[in-house]
């Protein structure tokens, strides 16, 4: 039984799960971080792990959310997983955000929607067994509305599409990463981690 640390900064809420030898979970959701992630994470995962009755050393991997999301918020957990990781010399899991979105649905093809904003989404289609049949990907909302013929859309904020579903991302990110670490591929060392951007930031559209 593995344990773990895994962190999701990737949004307006921020997510710190922690599983002991004892097979416990210990979660720590702030709805609300105003994009405060630098200053809230380290405080928040020392209280998690405080919880749970761990160190950073008996973590047996690290892992963290790679996006889509925040570009800034992304870049914050990525830093923090890799710091752990090289100072203990364990292993990192990725999760993306579209993952953490279809854990929290079953039995159905699930297309996971973010904003994008300006009337554009994110997404990513996933069969009913959690493996990515349309790859990440930029569409406007129209299209994305077309999709739900296909796909149930599911997502956490609140968007202007009809039968959409709603997302519990800390319960994603558990699902996601209970079920991504029982396959050893998955696994990397931190050196590989990096950041999922579905488009260029605006910054680098603008140097066009």
């Amino acid at each position: 039984m593995k344990t773990f640390l895994a962190i999701d900064t990737t949004a307006s809420y921020l997510t710190v799960i922690a599983k002991n030898k004892a097979g416990q979970i210990f979660t720590t959701h702030l709805p609300d971080c105003a994009m405060n992630h630098s200053v809230k994470l380290l405080q928040t995962v020392e209280k998690t792990l405080q919880d749970a009755g761990m160190g950073i050393t008996d973590c047996d991997f690290f892992s963290c959310v790679v996006g889509a999301g925040s570009f800034t918020g992304i870049r914050i957990g990525i830093a923090c997983v890799k710091g752990f990781c090289t100072a203990t010399g364990k292993p990192c899991l990725p999760v993306t955000s579209f993952d953490e979105i279809a854990y929290t649905t079953e039995g159905a093809k699930t297309l996971s929607v973010i904003s994008a904003g300006h009337h554009y989404c994110y997404v990513c289609g996933y069969n009913i067994d959690k493996e990515v049949v349309l790859p990440p990907s930029y569409h406007s909302e129209a299209e994305v509305q077309a999709l739900s013929n296909e796909y149930t859309l599911a997502g956490f904020e609140t968007m202007e599409l009809s039968g959409m579903v709603h997302a519990d991302m800390a319960k994603g990110l558990l699902l996601a990463v209970q079920a991504k670490q029982k396959n050893p591929e998955n696994f990397m060392p931190c050196e590989r981690l990096t950041a999922l951007y579905v488009r260029k930031s605006q910054a680098e559209e603008n140097r066009k």
